[in-house]
């Protein structure tokens, strides 16, 4: 029998033609498409609910039941991940992304509109979610990098923003929300093709002491405090990002601004994420990952306060956006990496979407929560001081966990 390795792979379990960097780039550019898709929903609030002549709680309910979906459905996708490699989960969630974006234009309905934005869509986005190609991209550098690479692929995420988001305002502007979506689904497609430049393997450089099976490495995650308290703090993290994604252009409208400013804003939230979630992943490599979240997430309790003390004007917003941008995915590589530090990679991508199922449930909650109250009060006053409230108790909440490797790690 011949014993020499397959001539298509090289050492590490990556083929021939694949390097380090290109993972990278792959995972960089799944999460700007990812992200930017995902991130310009709340753009055809306004649109599409005056044409349909729906309430915003039928928008927000359908927004809430996607971010729900990707909760609940994570968990599977990031086991199937961990079983046979990100590839064909990645491009398989790809497609039902986009067909479920584009017959989301097809539905006049609003049971029918929730069904698909919601299930179908959120379904597909659990699949594709930029948290699985984190799992590969760091599967490809040492230790030492890893969170750094975990800040850059999240940066990713907010450079998606900057681009999605004036780019589409302008499609709605000009060709109208139904094209626009359109559009927006034959973009998600180029999803399918970089899911094949990720490594194939699940097991590449995975720790030799690892778990032997994911029901092992799920139930010593279940009972250590720390991974626990990391769930509960990220459930903060989904309520605000999620409410403010979607709510944030009708709020501005609301404030009697142009629909423009809403679309700046939530660029400017992606391009100031750029500089906050690589200074998080530099910061995770220099201090406590505990201390720096809960300075993250008191800090967007601050910033939220001085926006609604201070005077409604248009420089206002914009610098609120950048505050809130610095802010905003700057938790997600310190979370991974707290998890990837206690557990290892090896089931990495399973681990971090529990984590992650608290935060869809946050989300959840934010953006259905936000359309409630607006219907029920005429404002979203009330909202905001719910996300004061939540962003102080996250910063008391990472304080006692404890981030070191457990012994079956510092061992080998």
């Amino acid at each position: 029998m011949n014993s020499q390795p397959t001539p298509t792979r090289r050492s590490g379990g990556l083929r021939r033609w694949q390097t380090p960097l290109l993972v990278l780039a792959a995972g960089v550019l799944l999460a700007v498409v990812e992200s930017g898709s995902r991130s310009v929903f709340g753009l055809f609030l306004p649109p599409m609910t005056e044409a349909r002549g729906w309430s915003r709680e039928v928008f927000s309910f359908a927004m809430a039941l996607q971010n729900l979906t990707v909760g609940l459905l994570l968990p599977v996708a990031a086991a199937a991940s961990d079983r046979f490699g990100p590839v064909r989960v990645i491009a398989g969630g790809g497609i039902l992304y986009a067909l479920g974006i584009w017959i989301m234009t097809l539905v006049e309905a609003p049971l029918a509109f929730q069904m698909v934005g919601g299930l179908m869509v959120g379904t597909g986005l659990a699949f594709t979610s930029f948290s699985l190609a984190v799992a590969a991209m760091v599967r490809v550098v040492d230790p030492g990098r890893r969170t750094l690479v975990m800040g850059v692929g999240m940066s990713a995420a907010g450079v998606g923003r900057v681009l999605f988001s004036p780019v589409w305002q302008g499609f709605i502007d000009t060709f109208g929300w139904s094209h626009a979506m359109t559009y927006l689904a034959l973009v998600s497609l180029v999803i399918v093709p970089l899911a094949f430049l990720l490594p194939s393997d699940p097991g590449l450089a995975a720790e030799r002491s690892a778990r032997a099976s994911v029901g092992d490495a799920i139930r010593e995650a279940a009972g250590h405090r720390g991974y626990l308290l990391l769930g509960t703090g990220f459930f903060v993290c989904g309520f605000h990002v999620t409410f403010i994604s979607v709510h944030l252009p009708a709020y501005m409208l609301d404030l009697g601004f142009a629909t423009h400013v809403g679309a700046i804003s939530l660029s400017l939230i992606g391009l100031f994420n750029v500089v906050g979630t690589v200074l998080a992943g530099i910061a995770g490599t220099r201090y406590s990952r505990r201390l720096s979240l809960s300075v993250i997430y008191a800090g967007r309790a601050l910033v939220i306060a001085a926006f609604l003390l201070a005077p409604k004007t248009e420089p206002a917003a914009y610098v609120f956006a950048a505050l809130m941008g610095m802010l905003w995915l700057a938790t997600v590589p310190l979370t991974t990496d707290i998890v990837a530090r206690i557990f290892g990679v090896r089931y990495l991508a399973t681990l971090f979407s529990f984590v992650f199922l608290s935060h869809q449930l946050g989300s959840f909650a934010g953006v259905w929560l936000g359309g409630a109250i607006y219907e029920a009060t005429g404002s979203y006053d009330g909202m905001w001081m719910v996300g004061i409230a939540l962003g102080l108790a996250a910063a008391l909440i990472h304080l006692p966990i404890d981030e070191r490797p457990l012994p079956r790690l510092a061992e080998s």
